[in-house]
Order: C-alpha cells, then sequence, then structure tokens
C-alpha cells in the first residue's frame, strides 16, 4: 500500500478493520459546517473504490465507523488511527483535516472496505506547496479540467494554485487584447476560487506586468508602450511571442495601465498573494528605454518598476510575489524591494546548480523554489529530467530556508503538452516539497501508477518514461525550422533539423523503439481503472505524434524517401491531427489551436511539395 506524498511517521499494526453499509462516517463536534464537503469526498470514495454507501451524521454516533474531529497542532498536521473501533482522522486545523481525508481517501482506493490497522502521524515540510499552470499561450482549459486539476492536487496535498495570465482574461477595457481568443472570465475565476478554497487550495492571481505582453503591446490601442517599435507589423510568430513585448516602463500611461489591471483582476480572488511576475524583460533597455537605462543602467530600471508595481500591490492589502530570474543576475537589489515581497526563484534543468538558491537565501530574499514538471514543448514528458530537478530544488529549498515550492507547467511554442501528462511531475512536487525522505525515481513511479492510474502492473510510469526520451525532431526544433523558412532564410533552418548523421540515426533508431513501446503501452490498458484509462490512452496519441515528427524531421534533413512515401508521411500526419485536435477539445477551449493548425498544415503542404520534386 503507497501513501503519495509519504507520511512522516507511518506504524502498521497487525489486524483489519471491516467498513460496512452499518457504518456511518461522523463529524464530531469539533468540526465546522464546511467540513462537510470532506466527509463527502470519503462518502464519494468509498462508493466508488469499495462500494458500499455510507451516511454522515453530526455529532455522536454508535456506529461511526469513521470519525472526523480536530484539535489543536501544527498548521496543517492531522494524525489518522485505525483500529478496532474504526478509522480516526483529525486534523490541527481545516487544511491537515483535509490532509488526513485524502490519506484515508488513498487507502480505501488501494484496500476497498478492508482497513489495515495503522497509526499515522503526519505534517508537510514545506509551509507553501504550488502548482503553476499556464492558460495563456494557446491553450486555455476549460473549467471542468481546473477544477479537475485542483480535486488533484488536494488529492496529494498542495495547498497553493497559480494560473498564469497574459491576455487570456476578460478584462472589461481591452477587449482588442482578447477578441481573437476565448479568455476565461471573471465568474469562471470566481467559481475555481471557491472550489479551491473548499479543498483547502489557494488560488492566486498570477497576470503578466512587466515582460510578456504581446497581445497587449500588439493592439492599436497600447502599441505606443512598447518597448520595441512597431510591435504590429511582424506576423505572429511562436518565437517572438516569447523574446520580446516589455512594457516601456518610464512611461506614466505604462504603470497606470497595468495597475488598472491589476485592480480589475485581484479582487476575484481570496488570495493574501498577487504574482506579478515581471519575468525575461528581454527588450529592456534597448528600445524606448535606452537613454535611461545608459543613464542609470538597466538593472535600476528594472528593480525601480518591480518596487512600484511591489508598493501598489502592498497597499490594496495583497503579498506581491515576482520571478526571480532577472534580480539573480544582481541579488544585492533585493534590498531595495519591499521586504514582503517573495522572490520566486525558477530552474529546470536536471542538473540545476544550487547557486541562484544560495545567492538569492545571502541576500535576504523570501522565496520560493520553482522546478519545473518537463513537459512544455514536449509530446510526452521527460519524466527522469523532472524527477531529478524538483528533488534537487526542493532539497535547495530545504537547505536554504525558502518558505515554498511552486512547481511549473509552461506553455511555450503553442502549448502542445497535453495537460493531463503533467500530473506525474505534479506529484514528485507534491511529494518532496511535503517530505524530504529520498524515494527512488522508479520506486515513485510505481507509487503514481498504482495511486493514481490505479494500475495494478504498477508498470505504466516506466513505459511512458522510455517514450518520452524517444523525441529527436521534437516541436521546439519542427516550430523553429518552420518560422525560420517561412522568413526566408533557409540556411540558417539547417541548424534545427537532423543535421548530422549521430541525430538523424537516433531518430531512426527511437522510432525502431516506438512501435514496440506502445504497444506495451497499450498492454498496460487492462490493469488499469476503467476512470484512468482515457488519461493513459492519451500517451498513445503522443507517442504516434513523436513517431511522425521524427519522420519529418528525417525527410526535411535529406533523408532519401520516395514521393509516395512522402505524400503518405504527410496524409499520417493529418489523420494524426485529427485525433490530437480532439484530445485538446477535451480539456481546453479553442484558444489559439489554429496556430498549432497552421504548423501542421505547413508540414503536410511542405512534403507534398517535396514529393513532386522527387524523381
Amino acid at each position: 500500500m503507497y501513501i503519495i506524498p509519504e507520511p512522516q511517521k507511518f506504524e502498521t499494526g497487525e489486524g483489519v478493520y471491516y467498513l460496512n453499509f452499518t457504518h456511518t462516517i461522523c463529524l464530531d463536534d469539533s468540526c465546522a459546517q464546511e467540513n462537510l464537503i470532506h466527509a463527502q469526498l470519503l462518502r464519494d470514495e468509498l462508493k466508488e473504490s469499495a462500494g458500499i454507501t455510507l451516511s454522515i451524521v453530526r455529532g455522536a454516533s454508535k456506529n461511526a465507523g469513521i470519525t472526523l474531529s480536530t484539535a489543536q497542532g501544527a498548521p496543517e498536521s492531522y494524525t489518522l488511527s485505525i483500529g478496532e473501533h474504526g478509522a480516526k482522522i483529525t486534523g490541527a486545523d481545516r487544511r491537515g483535516l483535509i490532509y488526513g481525508v485524502q490519506t484515508l481517501r488513498q487507502i480505501i482506493r488501494q484496500e476497498g472496505a478492508l482497513l489495515p490497522y495503522l497509526e499515522i502521524e503526519d505534517a508537510p515540510q514545506m509551509a507553501n506547496r504550488g502548482f503553476y499552470h499556464d492558460v495563456t499561450r494557446s491553450r486555455v482549459p476549460k473549467l471542468s479540467w481546473l477544477k479537475r486539476l485542483a480535486d488533484t492536487l488536494s488529492f496529494y496535498k498542495m495547498n497553493q494554485l497559480q494560473l498564469y495570465i497574459e491576455h487570456t482574461y476578460l478584462f472589461e477595457n481591452l477587449s482588442e487584447m482578447w477578441r481573437d481568443d476565448t479568455p476565461l472570465t471573471a465568474e469562471d475565476i470566481m467559481e475555481l476560487d471557491d472550489y479551491c478554497w473548499k479543498l483547502g487550495i489557494e488560488l492566486v492571481p498570477s497576470l503578466s506586468c512587466f515582460g510578456h505582453l504581446y497581445k497587449l503591446l500588439r493592439t492599436k490601442q497600447y502599441q505606443h508602450l512598447s518597448e520595441m517599435d512597431d510591435p504590429r507589423k511582424e506576423p505572429f510568430r511562436f518565437h517572438d511571442r516569447m523574446a520580446h513585448h516589455t512594457i516601456n516602463v518610464t512611461m506614466e500611461e505604462s504603470a497606470k495601465l497595468i495597475e488598472g489591471m491589476i485592480s480589475e483582476f485581484m479582487p476575484l480572488f481570496r488570495s493574501k498573494h498577487f504574482n506579478i511576475c515581471a519575468d525575461e524583460t528581454f527588450d529592456l533597455g534597448k528600445g524606448a528605454t535606452k537613454a535611461a537605462a545608459d543613464e542609470i543602467g538597466v538593472d535600476h530600471l528594472y528593480i525601480s518598476f518591480v518596487k512600484r508595481l511591489g508598493e501598489f500591490v502592498i497597499s490594496k492589502g495583497r503579498i506581491p510575489m515576482f520571478w526571480g530570474d532577472v534580480i539573480c543576475g544582481f541579488p544585492e537589489f533585493i534590498k531595495e524591494l519591499p521586504k514582503e515581497m517573495i522572490c520566486l526563484n525558477w530552474g529546470y534543468s536536471p542538473n540545476e546548480l544550487e547557486n541562484n538558491t544560495r545567492s538569492l537565501a545571502q541576500a535576504g530574499a523570501v522565496q520560493y523554489v520553482c522546478p519545473g514538471v518537463g513537459s512544455w514543448n514536449m509530446f510526452i514528458p521527460l519524466l527522469n529530467s523532472s524527477y531529478n530537478n524538483i528533488t534537487r530544488m526542493c532539497s535547495y529549498g530545504v537547505k536554504y530556508s525558502a518558505i515554498g515550492m511552486l512547481n511549473t507547467d509552461w506553455g511555450d511554442y503553442g502549448h502542445i503538452n497535453h495537460p493531463v501528462m503533467s500530473i506525474p511531475g505534479v506529484i514528485y512536487g507534491a511529494e518532496f516539497s511535503w517530505n524530504q525522505k529520498e524515494v527512488p525515481f522508479e520506486e515513485m513511479n510505481r507509487r503514481i501508477s498504482k495511486v493514481e492510474y490505479r494500475d495494478s502492473s504498477e508498470n505504466l510510469m516506466s513505459v511512458v518514461d522510455k517514450l518520452g526520451v524517444l523525441s529527436e525532431f521534437g516541436w521546439w526544433r519542427a516550430v523553429k525550422y518552420k518560422e525560420t523558412m517561412a522568413d526566408g532564410h533557409a540556411q540558417d533552418a539547417l541548424q534545427f533539423t537532423l543535421d548530422d548523421e549521430k541525430k538523424r540515426a537516433a531518430a531512426r533508431e527511437n522510432n525502431e523503439k516506438q512501435p514496440i513501446l506502445a504497444r506495451e503501452l497499450a498492454g498496460c490498458m487492462k490493469n488499469l481503472d476503467t476512470k484512468t484509462r482515457e488519461d493513459a490512452g492519451a500517451y498513445l496519441t503522443a507517442s504516434e505524434g513523436m513517431r511522425i515528427f521524427n519522420e519529418i524531421g528525417l525527410a526535411v534533413s535529406g533523408e532519401e524517401y520516395s514521393g509516395e512515401q512522402l505524400l503518405a508521411l504527410a496524409d499520417a500526419l493529418e489523420h494524426w491531427y485529427w485525433h490530437f485536435k480532439n484530445l485538446w477539445r477535451s480539456v481546453s477551449r479553442e484558444s489559439e489551436l489554429s496556430q498549432i493548425t497552421d504548423v501542421i498544415c505547413w508540414y503536410a503542404d511542405e512534403l507534398r511539395t517535396r514529393a513532386g520534386l522527387v524523381k
């Protein structure tokens, strides 16, 4: 039996308590009315996993099989005891009680109505354990998916969720910015905030306020606020959206506009925090603000605007957060910022060093460590890379007294990565921010296979891990090659192909492995619960996409293909994409799916063009 994250103290006993339909779930007098939803979570789990429906009562019950109570203790701590008198969960606070319930749900999911005797005493190692989800760059999730994500976060004892917003909120006076998208509404946000709160999750507002203002600064109304000249002149490019579009911070109108957006967005959330982002301000000091940067320095230009926004957020009674990538270049400037500000220190390498975490701590920063789930630009996430990155960053957070961990999932270059596939990385973050005890990679994957996917073989994640590394001509390369070719720079585009025999040999070898592993993945399905097969099946679609793009990479890199083979490849690409679009629409709004369609159609047309040139 597995519990994720692993409890701090866990002792098993001899014996089993048999829950049956005569028992009740009892909220004792120490519980509040709001704890009803947590009893309902247990009731629903028992119905689904054990086939019995228990009544929920309040006060005392002689037939109580499960009792929920509260008592003073460390924040978010709980105890769970199962013995001859049933199961009793005692939470130190509302979240502690939720976490005890989630632990018992995991036990029921694996053991049904026969609950093994045990004693658990548990509390988190890090106070703040969050997940950061990009809902801006191409993919805006459906509200139903965001609620399901909140369910998952709570199930693994996470207590914060942030949604990355640039232009995908329906701001009242910025219709030109969101008019061609499918933005989240105020009602969406408030409904999600309420849903999260009931599950013990703080929904933290996050709004791009400095760099990454692509859509805002390409509007006719606000293009004059851009750091760079005439941002509307260039056609849409995934790379351009990532690399430019910083606001001109020397103009008072810029600050007033951003403050107005913050003021409109902030009241939708219960959260005591507000993330102003302020990351990757690549253009700062290179265009409209060059004279100011030459006079006072880019660092001072940056810190003065971040300080202004931070003070504005504080004036509204909230605690500001900001991404730490820029200030890591001059950490001593932390002292220029309000002491309340929280620095979000990100690093995504599997071999990430502790240097930034250490230097920020030495400079006096209050920080979160921010690893990543290893899925952006990927058809299938790099699980081993993600595991190594997350375990390292969490260990640095503990070592340097970070107050939290914020695990990230970005949507760079079109958010090709299906959100369901980020869940293993989410669970790695939940595990190692709660308990620093080492759990080896293979063991962690067995636990995820069993608990999340209800895989009796415990092998699913092992197969997914092997599939994830088979991408050679991946989505990032494909987009970069297409956009460079479309801009008329054919020679420069070659660097994004499989431009040496070693890469081409790897693509051929990987494509020989893919059908074998896909078949093995398909074989796992019979071991899964019927509720989780659809999620696991998404990996089959993604692995076929990897195989097709490896073939395309070989074709555009000079591998010899007949005209008939190229036509067949174009046809395979378009049929695969039909399935991908169905997968997209199962969890996401339409959003910018058309931008991905443009890439797919370009490659299909390119293959057919090349087929016509083959003699």
